[in-house]
């Protein structure tokens, strides 16, 4: 039974909300809770280091190595109720994992502590090392973590450092200040005590009271820290938020909000959560990860933050605070940041290999009015020669707002229209959040109250708030049998209107809801299990997200790769699609803001994000949104995007001059798109980013550590932005020893050099770093589909020693079938005037094949020597022309590179060219 509607005032002030323009829902900061609002914040911050206060002030005693080979511990103190339960376990090959609860074989309290459960690879504790019997000295206690560092426990104050072994040098270290506070579970709520928490017009009941914990952990040998997404930020290292220096003293927030025009430069939490944080200096990295999913506050603390006259040299201090949960905490060391990547990755898995179309152009706008709007959007691209793949609808396309319908007075043959898109190649994606129209005509509402399948408000009532829908209730995602009934609703007897073509949008599963507190969910309402909202807020949009991944899994019968975009996520939501940044603004900050943010997005895992193309709100200046195409065309995840109250921006309604420049920046995504399919094959086995910061390619270059404003793609090419109006210079800094070569006139820069470059309005400043070899396809089609039998242009940059290499990975673009073997690896490898192809892929990996007739055209060398006139391809000593081409097929491009022309070998081949 539906419950009675709401006051007609309430109804008529949130109708008001939904109305309103986009100015009226711009973020307001006291909309959303700071740390003197968040009493476990608060709490937290007030507390000196290295106090003896009771509840601080923990010993380890009883120090043994299990069975199963970890090292296990009681930390106590006489004042606490029940003592902690400690166990540390190592992972190959620099990894300590640290898991602290409480005890509770005595004075059990009526409700346990939370454990974030299918985030963590399943294979995580089978992988753990069999650690050996500390060495004790006196109250100190030592175990080998690996060959090359040891894990050195205090006992009493309890303290924990991984340091290196040989030298002694701490990397990392665990409640070095003494500020590990773990609230402890109580019986009951003592006498005269409150518990409740009260924030604007709402109230947390807090029914199982204080349970915060928090703990310093700090970083040596470093030069700046990294991550924790997600937050508006033009600064790419996080700022210290506390200490000498520090005018607004605001930690870093990780709690998942639906927030309507952030601000572009601030620690507040926008719409996911990643507690993953990378350390780097010339000598060290380091990476910290704590799983908990419920809100997080983490400070970075500035020199001088304990009052010491001076800090170590290359150490700094943070401090994590979290609500609720328990200690699940992950250090990982590397000899490079790559190495703390990499680790990070072994535990909470890699991203998903996605399609070949996901990886080109997508169109979206909240909304396209109805078919004859899409059709004429479709056509609009091949009349002005601009490909794209994808052709998104927003939540207007639906029967109220009832998810997996469709309005049929705007839409009334779905499948027709899919079909006549997918006919040119691409692909249509529809939007789908976790808000359920509580409407007694709507199946899946019946179905889910029904089945008890919603989560739960305080009272044990299906939880009733307020969504684009009206009222709504949300499924319980945390429970796997609910993730299993979502999932069976994309099947195509379930999705009316859908077809092998259409592909999903997740938005609003924070989760939002319009009139809770700080637009989300209660943290008193209740999941699966008894578990409060509280506890793993932060993770109910990656099981959301996950729920619907596995969704378009089954409908394909587990051959056809899922897409889906997500709004809110969390560590391991990389396993399930890909991300954006949320609704940014059409203005030069938040476009200078967007690489920042994805560059961190990459760090913690999550390679396939993008910002919105000339951002969701208002109205973008023509030459700004040029500039964002230009920049967004570098994006892992590029997708142009508005919102409604906007003007209509596709790419030809801004005059012929504009619409060149964004055709041509898409036109270059294309020609790329089989050097970045290559690059997210690597991320799907590595973890290591797309789109990445210069610091990760060039770690011992100082100059590059907070670099915020130039970014790699890979390792073969970098981009700088141009991120102010009417822009006539830029300066950017070309890391390394080597040349650089303008990507798109083949011009040399030197390395270790800051250039000052004027700015032109055909691109930004972008260049191929010497030594690399790009793969690209330049025949311009209607969309990446359409390309796939098209031949390669290799472009070769030799470096002074005449030598280059690259890599191209090819398979089927949408099946799962290279799992087995059917794919394309090669290595390319420029040296003594000799280019190789060298077949990479293992031979362990033989059930399926896949091959392709698709040969190289065009060999650019730039760097090689005048005087080429011939080369000799082997096998078959078939002789071919070298002679001066352009470096790219653009308009007016002069012809500057030596070039060799039609070597047409095929791809899947082995064969040498020898510049004669």
């Amino acid at each position: 039974m539906d419950p009675p509607p709401l006051p007609r005032a309430l109804r008529l002030a949130l109708l008001l909300l939904l109305l309103a323009s986009p100015a009226a829902l711009a973020w307001k900061k006291d909309e959303f809770r700071n740390c003197n609002q968040t009493p476990f914040c608060k709490r937290a911050r007030t507390r000196a280091p290295h106090s003896l206060d009771a509840p601080l002030s923990l010993a380890a005693g009883s120090l043994a190595v299990s069975s199963e080979g970890s090292l296990t511990a009681e930390l106590s103190h006489p004042s606490r109720p029940r003592p902690l339960i400690l166990r540390l376990s190592a992972l190959p090959p620099h990894a300590l994992r640290l898991q602290i609860d409480e005890d509770y074989s005595t004075n059990t309290p009526p409700n346990r502590r939370f454990h974030v459960p299918d985030v963590l690879l399943p294979d995580v504790d089978s992988r753990a090392l069999h650690l050996s019997k500390p060495k004790t000295v006196g109250s100190v206690s030592t175990v080998a973590l690996s060959s090359d560092l040891d894990v050195v426990v205090k006992h009493d104050p309890f303290e924990l450092t991984v340091r290196r072994a040989g030298s002694g040098d701490p990397v990392l270290s665990f409640n070095s200040h003494g500020l590990f506070d773990f609230e402890p579970l109580q019986e009951s709520k003592p006498e005269g005590e409150t518990w409740e928490e009260q924030f604007r017009s709402h109230t947390d009941t807090r029914p199982r009271g204080p349970q915060s914990i928090t703990f310093d952990v700090s970083f040596y040998g470093a030069d700046f820290v990294y991550g924790l997404p997600e937050h508006g930020s033009t600064e790419l290292a996080l700022r210290p938020t506390r200490g000498p220096g520090v005018e607004e003293s605001e930690p870093y927030r990780l709690f998942n909000l639906d927030v309507f025009e952030y601000l572009h430069d601030s620690p507040f939490g926008l719409y996911g959560s990643i507690p993953f944080m990378i350390a780097h200096g010339a000598s060290a990295s380091s990476g910290f990860f704590w799983l908990n999913a419920a809100e997080m506050q983490i400070d970075v603390l500035a020199p001088g933050w304990d009052g010491a006259a001076s800090s170590e040299n290359g150490r700094i201090d943070t401090l994590w605070m979290a609500e609720a949960g328990v200690v699940d905490a992950f250090f990982f060391v590397g000899s490079k940041p790559k190495d703390v990547i990499k680790q990070y990755i072994s535990v909470t898995g890699t991203p998903s290999m996605p399609q070949q179309f996901a990886v080109a152009y997508h169109q979206c706008r909240w909304n396209y009015r109805d078919e004859e709007d899409v059709g004429g959007v479709d056509a609009g691209f091949d009349e002005h020669d601009i490909p794209y793949d994808v052709l998104w609808l927003d939540i207007e396309h639906t029967d109220g707002k009832r998810y997996f319908t469709w309005d049929r007075s705007t839409f009334p043959n779905p499948e027709e229209m899919q079909r006549k898109i997918a006919d040119k190649g691409r692909k249509m994606v529809t939007i789908v959040d976790p808000h359920m129209k509580r409407d007694s005509g709507y199946y899946l509402h019946e179905e889910a109250t029904a089945k008890g399948y919603y989560v739960k408000d305080a009272s044990g009532k299906d939880y009733d708030g307020w969504c684009w829908p009206g009222s709504s209730s949300y499924p319980d995602m945390l429970n796997p049998e609910i993730r299993d009934w979502w999932a069976d609703k994309f099947s195509y007897q379930n999705y009316k209107g859908s077809t092998p073509t259409l592909y999903i949008w997740n938005d609003m599963n924070e989760p939002s809801v319009f009139n809770g507190p700080e637009v989300t969910m209660p943290r008193d309402a209740i999941h699966n299990g008894d578990v409060e909202h509280r506890e793993l807020h932060n993770a109910y949009g990656y099981y959301f997200h996950m729920a619907t991944s596995d969704g378009l899994l089954k409908r394909g019968e587990g051959k056809d790769r899922p897409f889906v975009l997500s709004r809110a996520f969390f560590a391991g939501s990389q396993r399930y699609g890909a991300v954006w940044t949320g609704d940014n603004t059409a203005d030069w900050d938040h476009l200078k803001s967007s690489i920042p943010m994805v560059l961190t997005l990459g760090l913690t895992g999550m390679t396939f994000s993008g910002a919105d193309i000339g951002g969701f709100f208002g109205n973008p200046e023509p030459d700004l949104l040029v500039r964002w195409y230009q920049v967004g065309a570098f994006y892992p995840f590029f997708r142009g995007h508005a919102h409604h109250d906007t003007k209509r921006r596709e790419p030809w309604l801004f005059g012929e001059r504009r619409t060149a420049l964004m055709r041509e920046a898409i036109h270059m995504r294309y020609s790329l798109l089989p050097y970045y399919y290559t690059l997210f094959q690597e991320a799907s086995v590595t973890g290591v980013p797309v789109m990445r910061p210069l610091w990760l390619e060039f770690p011992d270059d100082k100059e590059t550590y907070n670099n915020g404003e130039a970014f790699m793609v890979g390792a073969s090419i970098l981009a700088q932005g141009i991120y102010e109006e009417g822009q006539k210079s830029v300066s950017v800094y070309l890391p390394g020893t080597e040349l650089w070569y303008d990507l798109r006139n083949g011009s040399p820069y030197k390395g270790s050099v800051s250039h000052k470059l004027q700015v032109s309005e055909d691109s930004i400043p972008s260049f191929q770093r010497s030594g690399t070899i790009v793969p690209r396809k330049d025949r311009f089609r209607r969309s990446s589909t359409q390309m796939v039998n098209d031949p390669y242009t290799l472009v070769i940059a030799l470096n002074s020693s005449g030598y280059a290499e690259g890599e191209l990975y090819v398979d089927d673009g949408k099946s799962y079938d290279y799992q087995q073997g059917a794919f394309i690896h090669r290595r390319f490898v420029f040296a003594d005037n000799k280019l190789t192809s060298i077949n990479i892929a293992p031979d362990s990996l033989t059930k399926k094949v896949y091959s392709t007739e698709c040969v190289i055209e065009r060999i650019i060398v730039l760097g090689l020597p005048s005087g080429a006139k011939k080369a000799i391809i082997e096998p078959g000593n078939q002789e071919v022309e070298i002679d001066l081409g352009p470096i790219s097929l653009r308009s007016g491009s002069k012809s500057v590179a030596p070039t060799v022309r039609r070597p047409n070998v095929r791809v899947v081949d082995d064969w040498t060219i020898r510049i004669a």
